[in-house]
């Protein structure tokens, strides 16, 4: 049975198989070549050091092939490793795909359909127009429904692409609707094609990583020269709303230091950029706690594309709640209530009168 990378827990005997995401060969001191690999699968992905006896396997297999693996989970620096004690290339006709791409929990399908959703309801001919013009085009329509988001940062599971639109639309319908001055189709037209790079940038037959023109160019440069071709199939497409729709693709990264050519200068250009942020980093967050989960403590391991460690806030809340409460300090018993004496009575009322004088004096 395939035991999946987030079932793997410190000092536990592996015997699994892996997809090889990345293999690198290095040196130990002594000269002798040791292995530094990322293996994963559908759950996540873990890395891996094979030590010993790598000479007799260094050309058995590549990155992207399947590997059977023996070793142990170990933590370190705070992270699960494994220590791979034997390796061998797996037979593919007995490995299901299946298990080794993660995927969108959501219906790939389902989601087209929302997205053909939003564009149904725009109002603007030429956006709702140019954007038919593209998902029109059957291998963009299929790719888009298929590429990750990412290579590892956020969404990066097949379908991750369509999955950050969608989210990324409803935040920009609502937020365009609480800014009046905001031109809402302009805004999710900027959604819709601001990654549609990634389609042709990303490669994910196998294991996710970079073209050769997504090297070369890059998503932002891909996109644009799509929609240089798409505008020229609509007649009379503004050539000012085009430059909007350009710069919105131009500057979705925000700072020329992320990437972007140019930084945003316009309401829905920097809305855009700040929602893209948003749910990219809300679900990095998501991912790294995630991931994180098994190891202890109540942080994460520093999370460099974040620049900093972050708080497992489920478990720092839980160890709340197992803590029993402090007993309450008992208090001090009462001093018990002083009693009068009684009163004698002498039978007569100046007799009593003096009697309770005299004892108040007492």
């Amino acid at each position: 049975m395939k035991l999946f990378a987030n079932e793997l827990e410190a000092n536990q005997q592996v015997q699994t198989t892996f997809l090889v995401l990345n293999k690198d060969v290095r040196q130990k001191k002594t000269g002798e070549p040791y292995l530094s690999l990322v293996l994963g699968d559908k759950t996540g992905d873990i890395d891996a050091k094979m030590w010993d006896g790598v000479a007799d396997i260094l050309d058995t297999f590549e990155r992207n092939d399947y590997v059977k693996i023996r070793g142990q989970a170990t933590v370190y620096q705070n992270k699960l490793q494994l220590r791979v004690d034997r390796l061998l290339r797996a037979d593919e006709r007995d490995i299901e795909p299946a298990d080794y791409f993660p995927t969108s929990k959501r219906d790939r399908d389902e989601m087209y359909a929302e997205l053909m959703g939003y564009i149904d309801t725009m109002r603007n001919p030429h956006l709702k127009a140019l954007l038919e013009a593209f998902f029109a085009d059957s291998e963009i329509s299929r790719r888009y429904k298929t590429a990750p988001a990412a290579k590892s940062i956020h969404h990066a599971w097949i379908g991750g692409l369509i999955e950050h639109v969608l989210s990324l639309l409803t935040l920009a319908r609502f937020t365009a609707r609480h800014y009046p001055e905001v031109d809402e189709d302009l805004l999710l037209t900027g959604v819709v094609l601001h990654d549609i790079g990634k389609i042709y940038e990303l490669t994910y037959d196998r294991g996710f990583g970079y073209s050769d023109e997504g090297q070369l160019i890059g998503h932002i440069l891909i996109a644009l020269r799509m929609l240089d071709e798409k505008v020229r199939q609509i007649p009379d497409f503004p050539p000012k709303l085009r430059m909007l729709v350009e710069h919105l693709i131009a500057s979705h990264h925000g700072e020329l230091e992320f990437g972007s050519p140019k930084v945003p200068c316009f309401l829905e250009a920097m809305l855009l950029h700040h929602l893209d942020n948003l749910d990219s980093k809300m679900e990095t967050i998501r991912n790294i706690v995630q991931r994180d989960s098994l190891m202890e403590g109540n942080f994460t391991g520093y999370a460099p594309m974040l620049e900093r460690s972050l708080l497992k806030k489920e478990r720092f809340l839980a160890e709340e709640q197992l803590t029993p409460p402090a007993p309450k300090p008992h208090a001090p018993p009462a001093p018990p209530a002083k009693q009068s004496k009684p009163v004698p009575t002498t039978g007569s009322l100046f007799g009593d009168k003096l009697s309770s004088a005299l004892d108040e004096r007492k």
